[in-house]
């Protein structure tokens, strides 16, 4: 009897030794789960980011000169930083050249085409803009690999339109007050600014071609606040010519249908004062184009996952 309860007591002592390497056992399996879970958890939450990026594309401008969506487009290039916030959110300092044209003669409308009124412009822009994207979007993670987004910022900029006189010699327009800007002359202004502020607003498709480089397709408009990026908001001179300026750049910009005929004060198509644009219709230029980005120091190795 005394063994009987001897083996019985040795038993329940070496169950209790197995029941607790288990416990342990399992207690530590948990425990792994819980670092690998913590660990696969860390690896997918999103590292902010910066990127550097070239874009390349076309720039066309809208105004009294033109009126059409990509009509007399020319290239356009500019730098891009961009600092990725979150899987949604980003914001980015964008620098653009551009050169903004357009040119009446080439116009299908005879009208316009008679009136002659023609300008090109270099213009640089600087802009700040907050981007957000319509899916989560994170490069490297097979999960989020493209997405549509839209932005929107303001922009300063710079412009100078110019225009072609008859000897075929490019000539800057501002300072020739085209419509007598700067004069004594009734109902005009004093001489606008070549440098100007802009409403920024776009979007497009970007796409994660690696965990370091994205391909981002876009399009853009700027709204400005100036009617003279083509030099052309008011009305015509309203008085002759001669009695206006000694000038034959000014004189011939001014009103170059009139300029060409043999007696420039006849001014039968674009008489004296009749209206030469719509001065409460701003200018808007805009650009579409592509930018190959990268992020900058990398350091992840391997697999996120």
């Amino acid at each position: 009897m005394h063994k009987s309860a001897n083996y019985l007591y040795l038993q329940i002592i070496d169950n209790i030794m197995i029941m607790k390497r288990f416990i342990h056992k399992i207690v530590a399996i948990f425990l792994l789960c819980f670092l690998v879970a913590g660990s696969t958890v860390k690896a997918q939450q999103f590292k902010p980011n910066t990127e550097i990026g070239v874009l390349l594309g076309a720039s066309y401008y809208l105004g009294d000169l033109n009126t059409t969506h990509f009509n007399q487009s020319t290239a356009a290039a500019g730098l891009v930083i961009r600092k990725n916030i979150d899987k949604r959110f980003a914001y980015k300092a964008e620098l653009m050249y551009l050169n903004l044209r357009s040119d009446e003669t080439d116009s299908k409308d005879t009208i316009s085409a008679t009136r002659g009124l023609h300008f090109k412009s270099p213009a640089y822009e600087l802009s700040g803009q907050i981007e957000f994207n319509f899916l989560p979007y994170d490069p490297g993670n097979p999960l989020y690999t493209w997405t549509p987004f839209v932005y929107a910022g303001a922009s300063l900029f710079s412009f100078n339109p110019q225009g072609e006189n008859a000897n075929g010699e490019w000539v800057d327009l501002q300072p020739l007050g085209t419509e007598g800007q700067g004069t004594t002359l009734p109902n005009t202004d004093s001489k606008y600014s070549l440098i100007q502020f802009a409403a920024a607003l776009g979007g497009g498709v970007k796409i994660a071609v690696s965990n370091t480089f994205n391909i981002i397709f876009e399009y853009s408009t700027r709204k400005t606040f100036t009617d003279y990026l083509d030099d052309v908001s008011g009305n015509y001179v309203s008085t002759t010519p001669t009695e206006w300026s000694d000038n034959p750049d000014a004189l011939y910009f001014s009103n170059p249908s009139s300029y060409n005929k043999d007696d420039p004060e006849d001014t039968s198509l674009y008489p004296f004062g009749k209206e030469r644009g719509n001065p409460n219709k701003k200018d808007w230029y805009s650009f579409a184009g592509v930018t190959l980005s990268f992020k900058l120091g990398n350091k992840t190795k391997g697999c996120d996952f």
